[in-house]
């Protein structure tokens, strides 16, 4: 019989707490102890969590040794120094994305983990998802042929601002193409993988918000292939509930998938995935729900099976750093008005 799994959380936020509960939901995962920001969500986490021993200051966690794995949901400035001392301490991590705001502090990342020997998994949860999941299955098994072009989108409520507000911060969040579009990238990478590396970006925004113009609600990008196939990904924060679109087409057929829900976290959405193999027009079963929910419970699920069985993880760190490397370059293109050149330097650990 496996040993459990031992977790160690820190961060307790509205999204960390749904980490606590994926953790507590999953079978031969344990939940050890909590990290949170302050006493009162220190209490929060006692309250809804008793069986974890609950703390405000992180090293404390790290000073355990009965934990297996540290799970870090925190504001994104916060996740390289978290990080290098949860990895430092030998253990694996899941961290949340954007993995670090900058390409310097993913490269640290990447080596300690080496030299540590521990896995770095990044939160790209949407690769586990019963929909988008699916969606790369039928890529990979050849139904559109090669693929030419991917359009990921979003339309959306804006963004929660966060504890404290970090999240419309500009020096806590990075940029916004750091929180949600990243996730865009990583999706059309993957889907497009046998299509080449990503060569350029090109990028515009606009913002509603006058005094903040760096807070983009509306944001769009194309990614170009070494292999001349390319992806849109584009996104409005202007607008209301939670509503996303993928879309493929190549060499034989075409996908289009969607996904639907009054609130991004919500149990009940309505999604659909329909597809073209050059003939006729098919509606696609997709057995499980699909939300972000989902996806999580299924990541963490995922590391458990992981460490147990030593197999890979969904989203390497390689993968999460290469999201953040077309992230910053999407603003660069953004300030600059032109396309930018994604190098192998730039773009690789």
């Amino acid at each position: 019989m496996m040993q459990p799994v031992r977790f160690g959380l820190i961060g307790f936020g509205a999204w960390g707490r749904h980490h606590a509960e994926a953790i507590v939901k999953t079978s031969d995962a344990r939940l050890v102890a909590i990290t949170a920001r302050s006493e009162g969500t220190a209490n929060a986490a006692r309250d809804a969590f008793p069986q974890a021993a609950t703390y405000t200051d992180y090293r404390r966690l790290l000073d355990r040794d009965d934990i297996d794995v540290i799970d870090i949901v925190l504001p994104s400035h916060l996740h390289h120094e978290v990080a290098a001392a949860a990895l430092g301490s030998g253990r694996h991590v899941l961290l949340e994305k954007p993995m670090c705001l900058s390409l310097d502090d993913c490269d640290d990342l990447i080596g300690i983990a080496r030299r540590q020997n521990v896995r770095l998994a990044i939160g790209h949860e949407l690769r586990l998802s019963s929909l988008w999941g699916r969606v790369n299955e039928m890529i990979d098994a050849g139904f559109v042929g090669d693929p030419h072009y991917v359009l990921v989108e979003l339309s959306r409520n804006p963004y929660r601002q966060g504890a404290d507000g970090w999240r419309y911060d500009i020096s806590r969040v990075g940029n916004w193409i750091l929180e949600e579009p990243i996730h865009f990238f990583d999706l059309a990478r993957w889907y497009l993988k046998s299509a080449g590396d990503p060569v350029s970006v090109y990028a515009t925004a606009n913002s509603r918000q006058a005094d903040h113009p760096e807070l983009q609600d509306n944001f769009s990008a194309i990614l170009k292939t070494s292999g001349g196939a390319y992806a849109v990904v584009t996104q409005t924060l202007a607008a209301f509930e939670h509503h996303q679109t993928v879309k493929v087409t190549g060499s034989k057929g075409a996908l289009w998938a969607s996904w639907s829900g009054a609130i991004d976290r919500t149990r009940h959405p309505t999604f659909s995935l329909r597809v073209f193999d050059g003939g006729e027009v098919q509606s696609v079963p997709v057995e499980r729900a699909a939300g972000e929910l989902f996806e999580l419970e299924d990541q963490i699920a995922m590391l458990v099976r992981s460490i147990q069985h030593d197999g890979p993880v969904a989203c390497t760190a390689e993968d999460g750093r290469w999201s953040v490397a077309l992230c910053l370059a999407a603003q660069r293109s953004v300030d600059a008005g032109t396309a930018i050149e994604v190098g192998t330097a730039e773009a690789r650990a």
